[in-house]
């Protein structure tokens, strides 16, 4: 043999192997045991639950439409709302904005969302914007303590007061459009964009401020808001004119 082995030999080392336990061939070539896939069975990762999938829009609306349908009385419309959960800016605000003013005023004005103020007292339009629109209602001999009812597109107070997502205003439309139906005015004044495209289903405040247009029945007049006019005071002349449209419209008989 090669090696220099007899025959004798080589099977007496290799008896002693295998009583060593050597039971393999040794291939031709090396073996790389590292890059063999790993049998070894591997723990199973507990189950975690799933969390909970939240109300599409679309349901969302179709579930506050019910609601809202529901409701006979504008106390009972409050209520509603109050428990309504599927509108996720209800977990960030502090309450319900519901409505100002006097119910069954031949004036209702409809504004956008709370902003900090609101929120903080519960009451539509408060604060410096809400101390501006009282000033322009008493300009055409109108209060809210007695001729004009207020609410807004959202009951909810927007995190940051950012603008209200299409979503949102779909949402909770249905219970501003039984909130009019119970409240009965004989005009809408709805005050900024948001309000708008929740009621009109358009947008360009500039553009539509001050012209009549149609919606849940009743003559609608877009005004800009008076948070807008803070900011803008050189736009306080066309508001003026609105204002005069309007009490030209309410002693017309609207």
């Amino acid at each position: 043999m090669e090696s220099g082995l007899d025959y004798h030999t080589a099977r007496a080392l290799l008896e002693w192997q295998i009583e060593l336990g050597a039971t393999e061939a040794i291939a031709d070539a090396p073996l790389d045991r590292y890059a063999l896939p790993d049998k070894t069975p591997k723990a199973k990762k507990p189950a975690v639950a799933e969390p909970m999938k939240k109300a599409e829009p679309v349901e969302a609306a179709v579930v506050a439409q019910q609601v809202a349908k529901s409701a006979g009385s504008l106390t009972d419309l409050r209520a509603a709302m109050e428990t309504f959960d599927l509108c996720e800016l209800k977990r960030g605000a502090r309450q319900l904005v519901f409505a100002d003013g006097t119910p069954g005023a031949r004036v209702m004005i409809i504004g956008e969302a709370p902003g900090r103020d609101e929120d903080r007292e519960g009451k539509p339009f408060v604060g410096r914007a809400g101390q501006l629109l009282d000033r322009m209602l008493a300009a055409i001999d109108l209060d809210r303590r007695e001729n004009v009812y207020i609410t807004n597109v959202l009951p909810w107070r927007p995190p940051q007061n950012r603008d209200p997502k299409p979503e949102e205003i779909g949402m909770m439309k249905p219970f501003l459009e039984r909130h009019v139906a119970l409240a009965k005015p004989e005009v809408l004044v709805i005050m900024g964009n948001i309000s708008c495209q929740a009621v009109l289903g358009k947008r360009g405040i500039t553009r539509l401020r001050g012209r009549w247009d149609q919606a849940l029945d009743l003559p609608v007049i877009p005004m800009f808001h008076p948070a807008y006019l803070l900011r803008q005071p050189q736009m306080k002349r066309q508001a003026w004119a609105d204002l005069l449209e309007l009490k030209a419209r309410l002693e017309a008989g609207a």
